[in-house]
């Protein structure tokens, strides 16, 4: 029998929930079992957990048939539970390390009390740490162990259900239970704290408290709060059959009261609309609770005096006041913009006041480069499938001449460009659109992202301050706030926009639409590619792309590209593609006249230099995702690695040789990837393997069919998913097997 049962409650937190597990098994303290819950998640929460049991025979799976709200889950977990003591976990909390062991030793100091409290400290999307007001009271137990009647003070810790944990036989032997709807945790709470006998405490900062900006279970307002009321009448019907926890009653009534006022200050639980009937409510229960004798706390005493007396006008006066008093409105000074871009933003509001024109798409990519990525791909197939629907795509003055023939464009910062984005019902980009771009009612926004994140992203570069380049985070919500959906290609990359770009848009898994191309291109097509490139008939293309590193200026190769050219051999035709936020580099057109290599990094399209390519070698470069997608070898050539990942922060180790993290061969010196060629151990049984669990992890959604499903749901109005189809087999290359010459042995021939 375990010490400790943790019972873990998961419902739309896929980007939490490993976190949370990984801080519950890596425990210093190993005598534990986990209860996974998953209350019917629509995300990827039910298979994560089933990921970690596999792995770990401490997690116990279970699975609801239907979502039945976090009371239940937990006490589904509770059926599950072996230990001695139980701990609550939401999903997307964490206990901070040595918790467990701390939590050991009190418990065989104070001779297992019933209930065992330890401290939290909240914690924020800006990485902030908020400790909580009770260390001081928690501290001041010591080792004593009391009841509620003894100790009445403690009544006021905070009434949750992770701060704490419940001796199993105490908790089953009185019947207790989770009740239906939000605010079950401070029913719970203060129920088994009346009947505990043994009460202990630690001051021991153990749970990480996680304050999402979005989707917590009492983050959005509506008629869900209103339970509230019937929460805590049903902890004073407790009261009423048992007359000696009558002295108590004053303060659980203050507590109670307190806890609506909260609600009802904050327009994220109760609407403004809805605040003179939560208030009626508050009143009406008020009024039925209220103890002989009932003194009000100091501290607002004139919000219980308002809803004494019934009046939600004399309490909105009160609180009008207060505010006034307290300064809420602060002067700033402010620096006005220049004249032309006043009066750009003056005739930007105007047109705002303009409907919405339901037949106007805006596109833009990689910050007005041109008809590129994912955007491109939906801008082709709206004009198959949604003609009536006018596409413009948003570039800057340098790109003009790089549009195909035909596109309507504005360029960015002109007149043009805010009466195009006033009045588009649809706006769809791969970034951002500027700051002051305004979600107007009736729009429609989509993000659909670049890449799948190898890299840290969002709100995780605040703990890389030098990738992050002086970004200001509180400009990102607000542009993340505009979204109303964005696009996945994999349950990972799931997992990572919904925690690091946190807002209410809906996730649309529906693959990326630009590698649509990778079913629908012919060998045709792969022929003309390669001849439009300049690669010999019969030769091995291989693409060398590294990605953009912030700690270096300019395109520098970090292989001596001359001499891996000559080392592979006259048969094998290396391409090189820079980042493109690097300016040309005279060192590739040098080796390009030379014919050591041929420069792509000004070429439009990536897929098609996927397509054209038998391998692609790269370092860090989201590319590998996408090319994972044909099928074909991928190597990694990783010579910095350990700074990179220091520098950048990663989401998983890219060079560990472990299937679904590593996509192929790896090598870290320029010797080792010759060898890697010459050996043919590029494409060989071993790079296969893991390439094929690569692809099981990250290429999931793509079919080819993505752009379609994008077009249908959001232009269209058909919001089904369709069914994803088998991905099949890459086509062999018009000119050269993918394995290459000799089996997959290159050399210099």
């Amino acid at each position: 029998m375990p010490r400790f049962t943790i019972v873990i409650a998961a419902y739309r937190v896929q980007g939490y929930l490993g976190a949370c597990l990984d801080s519950v098994l890596t425990q210093s303290y190993p005598d534990l079992e986990v209860v996974a819950v998953d209350d019917r998640s629509p995300d990827h929460c039910g298979a994560i957990i089933d990921a970690y049991a596999a792995r770990d025979s401490r997690v116990v799976p279970v699975h609801q048939r239907v979502n039945s709200g976090p009371g239940r889950a937990r006490n589904a977990g509770v059926e599950r539970a072996s230990g001695d003591y139980l701990l609550f976990l939401d999903g997307d909390d964490t206990l901070a390390p040595g918790t467990l062991q701390g939590l050991a030793d009190r418990l065989a100091l104070t001779h297992d009390p019933d209930i065992l409290y330890f401290n939290h400290v909240r914690t924020y999307w800006s990485e902030r740490r908020a400790p909580s007001l009770f260390g001081e009271l928690l501290a001041s137990a010591g080792t004593d162990v009391f009841s509620a009647v003894e100790r009445p003070e403690f009544l006021r810790l905070f009434a949750m259900s992770s701060n704490r944990v419940y001796q199993r036989d105490f908790y089953t032997r009185h019947g207790f239970a989770f009740s239906e709807g939000i605010y079950e945790d401070a029913l719970l709470s203060y129920k088994t704290m009346l009947t505990a006998r043994r009460i202990a405490c630690v001051d021991l900062v153990g749970l990480e408290y996680r304050q999402r900006r979005v989707g917590a279970s009492t983050g959005s307002p509506g008629e869900k709060h209103f339970i509230i009321f019937q929460q805590y009448a049903r902890l004073f019907d407790f009261l009423d059959d048992r007359p000696h926890l009558d002295p108590l009653r004053p303060l659980l009534f203050e507590r109670a009261v307190s806890h609506f006022l909260f609600c009802l200050d904050r327009t994220s639980r109760v609407a403004t609309a809805d605040r003179p009937r939560f208030f009626a409510r508050a009143v009406e229960w008020y009024r039925a609770h209220l103890p002989a004798g009932f003194t009000p706390p100091v501290e607002g005493r004139w919000r219980f005096e308002a809803l004494a007396s019934g009046s939600f006008l004399r309490y909105r006066e009160h609180e009008l006041a207060v505010r006034a008093a307290a300064g809420a409105r602060k002067l700033r000074r402010t620096v006005r913009p220049p004249l032309a871009a006043r009066a750009k933003q003056g005739l930007y509001r105007l047109h705002r006041q303009r409907p919405v024109d339901p037949q106007l798409a805006v596109y833009s990519a990689y910050w007005g480069r041109g008809v590129l990525c994912n955007p491109a791909a939906i801008y082709h197939r709206a004009r198959e499938l949604a003609p009536e629907i006018h596409g413009v795509w948003v570039v800057k003055k340098s790109e003009i001449e790089t549009l195909p023939e035909g596109v309507d464009y504005v360029v960015t910062g002109t007149r043009d460009f805010y009466r195009t984005v006033a009045r588009a019902k649809y706006l769809i980009n791969n970034v951002n659109f500027p700051n002051e771009v305004v979600k107007r009612p009736g729009t429609v926004h989509l993000q659909t992202f670049h890449g799948t994140p190898l890299k840290c992203m969002g709100l995780d570069q605040q703990r890389y301050p030098a990738a992050a380049g002086g970004m200001s985070f509180g400009n990102l919500l607000k542009r993340i706030d505009r979204w109303d959906f964005a696009l996945s290609s994999n349950p990972h990359s799931s997992q990572i926009w919904e925690r690091v770009y946190p807002a209410a848009y809906r996730l649309l898994e529906y693959g990326y639409p630009r590698n649509d191309v990778f079913f629908t291109a012919t060998e045709d097509d792969i022929r003309r590619i390669r001849e439009e490139l300049g690669i010999p008939a019969g030769n091995t293309a291989l693409l060398y792309a590294p990605t953009l590193r912030d700690y270096q200026k300019g395109f520098t190769p970090r292989l001596d590209l001359e001499r891996l050219s000559r080392e592979l051999g006259r048969k094998t035709t290396l391409l090189v593609r820079a980042h493109y936020s690097y300016r040309p580099d005279d060192e590739l057109a040098r080796l390009q006249e030379a014919g050591s290599v041929i420069d792509v990094s000004r070429h439009r399209s990536v897929e098609e230099l996927c397509l054209a390519a038998d391998a692609l070698i790269t370092d860090y470069s989201s590319m590998m995702f996408d090319y994972a997608v044909l099928d074909r070898p991928v190597v990694i050539y990783a010579d910095d690695w350990d700074i990179y990942r220091s520098s950048r922060g990663v989401y998983f180790d890219l060079l560990s040789g472990s299937p679904g993290e590593t996509p192929g061969a790896v090598a870290r010196t320029e010797r080792e990837l010759v060898e890697v060629f010459r050996e043919g151990r590029w494409c060989d049984a071993d790079a296969t393997a893991l390439r094929t669990a690569f692809r099981a992890r990250f290429c999931r959604f793509d079919d080819g069919r993505a752009a379609e499903r994008v077009v249908r749901a959001l232009m269209l109005g058909q919001d089904l998913e369709l069914p994803l189809a088998p991905t099949p087999r890459t086509r062999p290359l018009a000119d050269s097997a993918p394995a290459g010459p000799r089996g997959g042995v290159l050399t210099a021939e």
